[in-house]
């Protein structure tokens, strides 16, 4: 069996790890630069392409490049979103980090109390702020609106996203240059 570090010593296998942390860099630059925590990006980065269905948190850090503390922080809040989850494993007294494997349709079905809640947060300043300008009521009554709407539109997303994976059948995602070649 060949170990990670054997494989990062041959040509190929240098390749895909110096591609590896390209992907972890420029997914955690593109996660800070929506607001939120750089060494946070870096994990889901990691998690996107780590090679095991779940991890521990020192193959995290090592693997993200971030502390452990991070690593903790982090995947607090990341279960707090949904992008991952804590699971058993056979012999071990700590928990594996484990990312599902369609993270983003579990983003998609848990962005629902996100818009519902800001949707609330809407009606309430309306209705607990009557004298505001026409300017500030007209923002609040797009953002209640826009919330709405949106919501209500979740199941039609959800099940159009269902219907491409279906229709996507067993293929894992775009073809690969090498793929696309032997067409």
């Amino acid at each position: 069996m060949v170990t990670g570090m054997e494989r990062a010593q041959e040509p190929q296998g240098r390749e895909e790890q110096e591609f590896r942390d390209d992907f972890v860099t420029r997914f955690a630059e593109y996660w800070q630069s929506q607001g939120r925590p750089k060494s946070e990006g870096r994990i889901v980065g990691y998690l996107l392409v780590a090679d095991r269905d779940a991890v521990d948190a020192e193959e995290i850090a090592v693997g993200a490049g971030v502390s452990r503390g991070s690593v903790s922080q982090s995947v607090r809040r990341l279960r707090e979103l949904g992008f991952v989850s804590l699971v058993s494993a056979p012999g071990r007294r700590s928990k594996l980090v484990s990312m599902d494997e369609d993270v983003w349709g579990g983003f998609l079905r848990n962005e629902r109390s996100y818009l519902r809640h800001q949707r609330d947060l809407a009606a309430s300043a309306l209705e607990r702020l009557p004298d505001l300008g026409e300017s500030s009521r007209r923002r609040l009554g797009n953002m209640y609106d826009y919330m709405t709407w949106l919501d209500g539109y979740h199941e039609t997303l959800l099940s159009r996203w269902e219907e491409y994976k279906a229709r996507r059948g067993e293929r894992d995602g775009p073809k690969t240059s090498k793929e696309q070649r032997n067409v």
